[in-house]
């Protein structure tokens, strides 16, 4: 569990590092008006953003992630880690089952984290702004709308994330077992690049319409009264107002980021688990012990 939460934090750090930029385009495109747009489209928006509030405008509500991934990242592969041994045997469904149970309990942290992000992401630039932080931002909705307020799309947020991390670890195993991820290959470090990447992408693409929903509802009430009863209204009102393309709004810079995220989080979190375990055999004099630590088969 040790290895687990250091390797989990060392890739969180790196894949949130990599990835904010995109994800504030992300929410921006998913939330803007369908009758006064703002942007036109990703590069638009990426260039907006920049030449209003500078390249630091990208990275607005980073402390949020930063904040939760010691906690996010600890309880997703230590969790993923530990069900798949009590299941007993490496198997596709396992490997499903695992992932998706990881989903599942992170959620906890994952869906407050998110809130104060989103809300940090679409505040207005300036001295007039309303939250400080991810702290202070989580602190006024805990004063004005309870402990449900702070886990407002807690519903969405399970039914993206519990079958997206099935998807996403499973794919990351059968593409490290598929491209022959070995110990001493030179093509290493590329091959858990391509392998952690294509693994985000396909989690991403597997529940992209529920984030939708649930960036809707985390934003919704920030700039004007609110508009939606639930998931099931939002979707409604979703299609009725704009059609079936707004499920997958933001999907380009979306995708964009899965992959260096997750490229850089997988590859990270393998390496890091793989030098640690290579030290333990070193020092208990058992050289040959040390194996490639790929974080499905812990």
């Amino acid at each position: 569990m040790a290895l687990d939460f250091l390797a989990g934090c060392a890739g969180g750090v790196a894949g949130v590092l990599v990835g904010h930029p995109f994800d504030t385009v992300k929410v921006r495109l998913q939330v803007q008006s369908v009758d006064k747009p703002q942007y036109r489209g990703t590069l638009h928006c990426f260039q907006a953003i920049i030449k209003q509030e500078s390249v630091l405008g990208l990275y607005r509500g980073l402390g949020s992630p930063l904040l939760g991934l010691t906690f996010i990242n600890a309880l997703v592969f230590g969790m993923q880690g530990n069900t798949l041994r009590a299941l007993g045997r490496d198997s596709p469904l396992n490997q499903f089952l695992a992932g998706a149970a990881a989903g599942a309990i992170q959620c906890v942290i994952c869906c407050p984290m998110e809130l104060a992000k989103t809300r940090l992401q679409l505040q207005e630039a300036g001295p007039a702004r309303t939250y400080r932080g991810p702290l202070d931002c989580l602190a006024q909705i805990y004063r004005q709308e309870g402990l449900r307020g702070v886990n407002r799309g807690m519903a969405s947020t399970l039914l993206r994330e519990t079958p997206s991390f099935g998807v996403y670890f499973l794919t990351y195993d059968v593409l490290t077992r598929t491209l022959g991820c070995e110990p001493g290959d030179r093509l290493l470090v590329p091959k858990l690049l391509l392998a952690g990447g294509t693994s985000g992408i396909a989690s991403w693409l597997s529940t992209y319409p529920v984030d939708v929903i649930k960036s809707r509802l985390q934003a919704d009430g920030l700039q004007g009264a609110p508009r939606y009863r639930g998931i099931v209204d939002c979707v409604q009102q979703s299609y009725r107002d704009e059609g079936w393309r707004v499920f997958t709004r933001g999907l380009a810079s979306t995708l964009l980021r899965a992959f260096p995220v997750n490229a850089a989080t997988f590859a990270t979190v393998t390496v890091v688990l793989s030098y640690a375990r290579g030290e333990e055999a070193r020092l208990e004099g058992d050289a040959g012990s040390a194996t490639l630590a790929q974080p499905s088969s812990l």
